[in-house]
């Protein structure tokens, strides 16, 4: 088991930012492998509890197995935008903190068995629970060009994202895609040899994005994560693109503003209520030593706030 274990990123910062009461009730989003979500256990006393929750079933079934002699350890199989569900069953109303590491695990990359690598060859699935929603292949055989184009584009932030969905198009036409070796031989016919690998990274990323709706959840749980968090409680969030790190930042500010009243308007007639103080006025990024270690570590990026 223990290449299924995933890399911690960030942790001596997680913890700091996050731990402010060690017999407080915590919430880890993305389980995983367990990595973060042991050392909080670490850190909390013995009336401390720590609810966690993984859409992926291997993940859950693997944690299920490490903490179950732990009765401060609750695992749930689900998305952490069950967290209402979650803390309804655990009759937590409020979290001192919460906390959520957006990136895929080690285990997701590396087997080919899970869909999520394009370095061998698998089923295009990228579906971080195989249980619901559709497999990659079904979406990218029902797309259209366009469509394809505009979510590589968007998701990937993939330059050449209208000649790779067109030829992706002209593959279609004499036979369907389901191999995760497909897209590779695709992106390696208009590719330069030196750039296959990174391009296939976008690719993959914005086709996993897609079929996980994750940008919508990932805006859906920071909202439900607002409303959960006790005065003085911690919400930690670590990503892996820029695409969810703008969605934390903006979050994190809209959240920070007392009035979002139009300039010049004399009286604030919003409402709005300012609920979080940003601790990380920069996102907090991995040391070069620890990038060393672990080279998956480098685009990570930490934010933290406190809920007022």
């Amino acid at each position: 088991m223990e290449k299924e274990i995933h890399v911690p990123v960030l942790m001596p910062e997680s913890m700091e930012y996050l731990i402010s009461n060690k017999e407080g009730n915590y919430f880890d989003g993305t389980l995983g492998f367990g990595g973060h979500f042991t050392q909080i256990l670490n850190l909390l006393g013995p009336k401390g509890k720590l609810v966690g929750t993984d859409k992926d079933e291997n993940a859950f079934k693997y944690c299920l197995e490490k903490f179950e002699n732990d009765k401060r350890a609750r695992l749930y199989n689900a998305s952490f935008t069950d967290i209402d569900i979650v803390s309804k069953i655990e009759f937590i109303d409020k979290y001192d903190g919460i906390f959520a590491d957006l990136g895929v695990s080690s285990y997701q990359l590396d087997e080919a068995e899970s869909g999520f690598t394009y370095r061998e060859d698998a089923v295009l699935d990228l579906r971080m629970n195989k249980n619901k929603g559709v497999p990659a292949y079904e979406a990218i055989n029902s797309l259209s060009e366009q469509e394809i184009s505009g979510i590589l584009f968007h998701y990937g932030e993939e330059k050449k994202s209208r000649l790779i969905a067109r030829k992706i198009a002209e593959y279609k036409i004499t036979k369907k895609i389901t191999r995760t070796s497909e897209i590779r031989e695709i992106v390696s016919r208009i590719v330069p040899q030196r750039f296959v690998a990174e391009t296939l990274s976008r690719v993959f990323q914005a086709l996993r994005i897609y079929v996980n709706n994750e940008l919508e959840e990932l805006k859906y749980f920071l909202s439900l994560s607002a409303e959960r968090l006790k005065k003085g409680g911690r919400l930690v969030i670590i990503s892996y693109h820029s695409l969810e790190d703008r969605i934390v930042k903006d979050f994190f500010k809209f959240e920070n503003l007392e009035c979002i009243c139009p300039p010049g308007t004399p009286v604030c007639i919003c409402g709005k209520e300012k609920r979080l103080n940003i601790i990380t006025k920069k996102p907090v990024t991995p040391s070069q030593a620890e990038i060393d270690v672990n080279r998956r570590a480098r685009s990570a990026k930490l934010r933290a706030a406190e809920r007022i």
